[in-house]
C-alpha cells in the first residue's frame, strides 16, 4: 500500500499525529483546545520516546503555517511547544529541545515583528528550565547573532522598534542564562560571540535618553543594563578580558570617550559588576588602551583617564588595604582570611605607575609642543605681513592661539586626571607597597646629584622640566596623603629624603611648597597639621587638643642620623627671596610636625638653636635679603618658640617669649605674623639690631631653661647649617652635566699648592670668602655656556685631554708612593737616582728551602 494512503485515512494515522492534530481548532481565535492538550501532554510524559516525534510533527505544522501566514495556528502550536517543554523533564526531551529550537529560529528569521517577539518569549521559557544532564551538541551561535540583530532594529514604527528591541535583549539575557553556567558552552564567552553580545547591550544603554519607552522592564535601556550586569557578574577569572575588550572597541567606534559620561557610566557598572578579585583585569584593560590611544587628542585621552579613575577608586573602596600580603610573579595576593576583601594587583604595582607617569609625561610634552608651535606661528606671520593683509594675518594668530589654549586645558584635565587616578590608587595600597610607589615617583623627578634615565632634559627645556617636576610632586601628594608610617625611618629613607631635600631648594616658590606638603603628610601622623593651618601666635596651644605619642627609639635614631638635614633644609628655605604667606605657613608647620611627633630633648634644643639662628639671620643680613622676607623670618621665630614654649610647658621660656611678644604689639607689629602678612602692611627701611628688648636672646633662653630638664650647654653654640648630603645649594641642569667632567680640575691640585708652606695668612685666605662666589658664578656660566654651543668634537677632546692628564698624575702619585718588594735576583746597586737591581739569571737565583720542590 502506498505510503500517502495513511495519510488520507485518519484511523490509520499514528496516535501522536491524531493527538497533535485535536489540539487545534477550526477556528485559530478560538484558541488552543486545553482537553487534547491535556490529553497529548499524558501522552507525551506516559511515553517520552514519542516526543521527538511529536516536536517534528508540531515542527513541520509549524513550518507550513508560516509559509500559508496562517498566524493564528503558529501562535498555537508555540503555545503547546511551551507546555510539552514545562511538563516533560527527561532524557528523552533532547531531540524534542532540537525541534523547538528549529521552530524557534523559523519564526526568529520571520520579518513579522510578532512572530519574532513570540519565537523569542517561547526561547525565554526555554531558558529558564534546568536540565538535568548538559548538552554536547547543542550550540546558540545563530540565536545571539539573530538577538543582537533585532537589539539594533531601526523599525519605522517606534513602538514596534522598542518592542522588538526588547524581545532581542531578553532573547540575549535567555541566552546568558541558559549557557553561563554550562561548562561545555563555554564558547559563548569567545570573541565572535562577546563582539555581538556586548556591543547589542551597550547600544541600546547608549539610547536611555533618546528613546523614551515605558519604564521598568519594557525599558530597553534598563533592561540591557540588567542583562549587562548579569552576564559580567557571571564572567569568570578567564573570560574577563574578552568581556571587556568589546566594551573598548565600542565606545572607540562611537565615539564615547569625548563625552564621556556614558563610558564612566559604563565601567562603574563593569566594577560593582564583577567580583572584586578580577578588579585588576578592567584596570589592566584600561591602562592597555591608554597605550593604544597615547597619540590621540587630549579630549579621548582624558576621556579614558576618567574611566581609570573611576575604575581605581571602586577598586580601593573594599579591595584594597592593608592586608597579609603573599607575593607570586607579578601578582600580589591579599589573603582573603583577612579584612578587607582580597585582590590580586594584576601587573606589578609599580608597572601600573611607570604607565601612569609615561602618560603624564606624554601629556606635559604636548603641552609644551603646542607653546612651542603657537610661537612659531606667530614669528612666520610676522614675516609674511608684507605678503598678506594685517587683518587675516590677526584672524588666523586669534584661531592658533584659541586653539591651542582649548588644546592646553584639555591637558591639563588629563594631567588632573592622572594626578587622581595615582592618588586613588596609591593611597590605598599597603604600607610597604606605597614605600615602594614614592621611592618609584622619587626616581623618576628630574633632581640635581640623583640620576633620572627617564627624562631628557635637553629636549623639553627648562619650563618642560619644571611642569614635569610640579606634576610629580603633586603625585607624591597624592599617594603620601593619609600615610601613616609606624618609623620615620620607613617613611623618609636617605634615598627618598636626600632628593625631596634638593627640590625644596631649587628656585621655584611652587615646588618647595609641594614639597613642604609632601614632608607634612609624612612627618604627620595624628592628625595635627588641619590644627596648625596659618601662621599665628596661638594663645592658649592646650584648647587645640594635638594628639602626640612618646617618641620611639627608631624615630630617635632617625633625627640622629637625618635632624641636621631637615634643619638645614628649613634654614635656607627662609631665606628664599620669593617667598610668600604660604611658604612661611608651612615651614611653621613643618616646624610644629617635627616638634610633636619626632622632638626629644635634644632635638628641642637644635630647634631652639635653628630659630635663633634664624633671627640671627634676619638681623645681620648677610644675604641682602627684602624686609619682606626679614621681617617674615622674624615672624615666624615668634609663633614658632611660642608654640615650642608652651608644648614642653617650661615657665620660664613662656614668660621670655610673652614679654617679647608683647613688646612687639607695642614697639615692632611687623615682626608678628597677625601684621606683616596683611595687605599694605607699613614695613621698616631697617631693623635696629641694638634694640634687643624685642628679640630673643640666647642668654634669657638659656636662663629660661636652666631650670628644666633640658641639657643648654649647647645652646649657647651658633647653628650652622651642616651638609648632610650631595648638594651644597640650588644647581642647574646644566651643572649637572659639567660636573661630572669639571671635577678632575677642582680635584687634582697643581705641584707648587702642594708645596705651599701651611701659615697663617694661609688660612686667613682660605676662611676669606669674599668674592668666592662672584668667581664661581662666573665660572660656572662659562661652563654652561661652553656645553650648550661648543660643538660635539671639542667637548670630547676636552673630556680626554681631562681623562690623560688623570692617569699621568696617577702614574706619579704611584711612581713616588709604590716601592718593589725585595727580589731573589740579588740586591739594589745603590747609585745616584733610582735604584738598579743586577740581572742575574734564573738558575742562578737562590731560592729558600721551602720554596724548592
Amino acid at each position: 500500500m502506498p505510503a500517502g494512503v495513511c495519510g488520507c485515512c485518519g484511523p490509520l494515522r499514528p496516535r501522536y499525529k491524531r493527538l497533535v492534530d485535536n489540539i487545534f481548532p477550526e477556528d485559530p481565535k478560538d484558541g488552543l483546545v486545553k482537553a487534547d492538550m491535556e490529553k497529548l501532554t499524558f501522552y507525551a510524559v506516559s511515553a517520552p520516546e514519542k516526543l521527538d516525534r511529536i516536536g517534528a510533527y508540531l515542527a513541520e505544522r509549524l513550518s507550513r503555517d508560516v509559509v500559508r501566514h496562517r498566524y493564528g495556528y503558529v501562535v498555537i502550536a508555540m503555545e503547546a511547544l511551551d507546555q510539552l517543554l514545562m511538563a516533560c523533564h527527561s532524557q528523552s526531551i533532547k531531540p524534542f529541545v532540537e525541534s523547538f529550537l528549529h521552530m524557534v529560529a523559523k519564526l526568529l528569521e520571520s520579518r513579522e515583528p510578532d512572530l519574532q517577539v513570540l519565537g523569542t518569549n517561547s526561547f525565554v521559557k526555554f531558558a529558564n528550565i534546568e536540565e538535568d544532564t548538559p548538552s554536547y551538541h547543542r550550540r546558540y551561535d545563530f540565536f545571539v547573532s539573530q538577538f543582537s540583530a533585532m537589539c539594533h532594529s531601526t523599525h519605522e514604527d517606534p513602538e514596534t522598534q522598542t518592542r522588538i528591541r526588547v524581545a532581542g535583549i531578553k532573547g540575549l539575557q535567555g541566552v546568558v542564562r541558559k549557557t553561563v553556567n554550562d561548562e561545555l558552552q563555554a564558547i559563548i564567552w569567545e570573541p565572535q560571540h562577546m563582539d555581538k553580545l556586548i556591543p547589542s547591550l551597550l547600544f541600546n544603554m547608549q539610547d536611555s535618553d533618546e528613546t523614551e519607552g515605558p519604564s521598568g522592564e519594557e525599558n530597553p535601556a534598563s533592561l540591557a543594563e540588567s542583562c549587562f550586569r548579569e552576564l559580567l557578574g557571571r564572567a569568570a577569572y578567564g573570560n574577563m578580558n574578552n568581556a571587556v575588550r568589546p566594551v573598548l572597541v565600542h565606545l572607540d567606534n562611537h565615539r564615547l570617550w569625548d563625552t564621556n559620561e556614558f563610558s564612566v557610566s559604563c565601567f562603574r557598572i563593569i566594577m560593582y559588576s564583577i567580583q572584586a578579585q578580577h578588579s585588576h583585569h578592567v584596570i589592566q584593560q584600561v591602562l592597555g588602551h591608554l597605550d593604544t590611544h597615547s597619540k590621540n587628542t587630549p579630549r579621548v585621552r582624558a576621556g579614558i583617564v576618567q574611566v581609570l579613575l573611576e575604575t581605581v577608586a571602586i577598586a580601593a573602596k573594599g579591595s584594597v588595604g592593608p592586608a597579609s600580603t603573599h607575593r607570586g610573579g607579578d601578582y600580589t595576593w591579599v589573603n582573603p582570611t583577612c579584612s578587607p576583601p582580597n585582590l590580586w594587583l594584576g601587573p606589578t604595582v609599580l608597572e601600573v605607575f611607570n604607565t601612569l607617569l609615561k602618560h603624564l609625561r606624554v601629556s606635559v610634552d604636548g603641552e609644551l609642543a603646542d607653546g612651542r608651535r603657537v610661537s612659531n606661528c606667530s614669528v612666520s606671520s610676522s614675516r609674511a605681513r608684507d605678503r598678506e593683509s594685517v587683518s587675516s594675518l590677526r584672524a588666523r594668530d586669534r584661531d592658533s592661539v584659541s586653539s591651542s589654549r582649548a588644546r592646553d586645558s584639555d591637558e591639563r584635565i588629563v594631567q588632573n586626571a592622572i594626578i587622581q587616578t595615582i592618588g586613588f590608587f596609591g593611597g590605598n595600597l599597603p604600607d610597604y607597597q606605597r614605600a615602594e610607589v614614592m621611592m618609584f615617583i622619587m626616581g623618576k623627578i628630574p633632581v640635581y646629584g640623583t640620576p633620572c634615565h627617564s627624562l631628557d632634559t635637553v629636549k623639553i627645556g627648562h619650563q618642560g622640566t619644571k611642569r614635569i617636576q610640579a606634576m610629580l610632586l603633586n603625585s607624591l601628594i597624592m599617594v603620601t596623603s593619609g600615610f601613616k608610617s609606624k618609623t620615620m625611618c620607613a617613611a623618609l629613607p636617605a634615598a627618598f629624603l636626600e632628593p625631596l631635600c634638593s627640590v625644596s631648594l631649587m628656585e621655584d616658590s611652587e615646588l618647595r611648597l609641594l614639597v613642604l606638603e609632601i614632608l607634612h603628610n609624612i612627618i604627620d601622623r595624628h592628625d595635627n597639621r588641619a590644627k596648625l593651618r596659618g601662621i599665628r601666635i596661638i594663645p592658649n596651644v592646650a584648647a587645640l587638643k594635638i594628639k602626640r605619642e612618646k617618641i620611639s627609639k627608631q624615630d630617635v635614631t632617625f633625627m640622629k642620623k637625618h635632624g641636621q638635614q631637615l634643619y638645614r633644609h628649613i634654614y635656607l628655605g627662609c631665606k628664599e627671596e620669593d617667598n610668600g604667606q604660604k611658604n612661611f605657613e608651612l615651614l611653621f608647620t613643618a616646624l610644629a610636625l617635627v616638634t610633636i611627633e619626632l622632638a626629644n630633648e635634644d632635638v628641642i634644643i637644635d630647634l631652639i638653636r635653628l630659630s635663633l639662628a634664624l633671627q640671627d639671620m634676619a638681623l645681620t643680613n648677610e644675604e641682602n635679603l627684602p624686609m619682606f622676607i626679614r621681617c617674615g623670618i622674624m615672624a615666624l621665630v615668634a609663633a614658632y618658640l611660642n608654640f615650642l614654649s608652651q608644648m614642653i610647658a617650661s615657665p620660664g621660656l613662656c614668660q621670655h617669649v610673652s614679654k617679647v611678644i608683647e613688646l612687639r604689639n607695642l614697639e615692632a607689629p611687623y615682626l608678628l605674623p597677625e601684621h606683616v602678612f596683611r595687605e599694605k602692611c607699613p614695613l621698616p627701611t631697617v631693623l635696629q639690631a641694638d634694640d634687643r628688648a624685642v628679640f630673643f636672646g640666647v642668654c634669657d633662653v638659656t636662663e629660661a631653661l636652666c631650670g628644666s630638664a633640658y641639657s643648654v650647654e649647647r645652646l649657647p653654640i651658633p647653628y650652622v647649617p651642616q651638609v648632610t648630603d650631595r648638594l651644597s645649594r640650588r644647581k642647574s641642569f646644566v651643572d649637572t652635566i659639567s660636573l661630572q667632567l669639571d671635577i678632575l680640575s677642582n680635584s687634582l691640585p697643581d705641584k707648587s699648592h702642594l708645596a705651599e708652606e701651611i701659615t697663617f695668612e694661609t688660612l686667613k685666605k682660605a676662611i676669606d670668602t669674599t668674592g668666592l662666589e662672584e668667581q664661581e658664578r662666573e665660572r660656572r656660566r662659562q661652563v654652561m655656556e661652553k656645553f650648550q654651543k661648543a660643538p660635539f668634537e671639542e667637548i670630547a677632546a676636552h673630556c680626554e685631554s681631562k681623562n690623560n692628564m688623570l692617569h699621568d698624575r696617577l702614574a706619579q702619585i704611584f711612581e713616588l708612593t709604590i716601592r718593589p718588594p725585595p727580589s731573589p735576583s740579588g740586591p739594589a746597586s745603590i747609585t745616584s737616582g733610582p735604584a738598579h737591581y743586577q740581572s742575574v739569571p734564573v738558575y742562578e737565583m737562590k731560592f729558600p728551602d721551602l720554596c724548592v720542590y
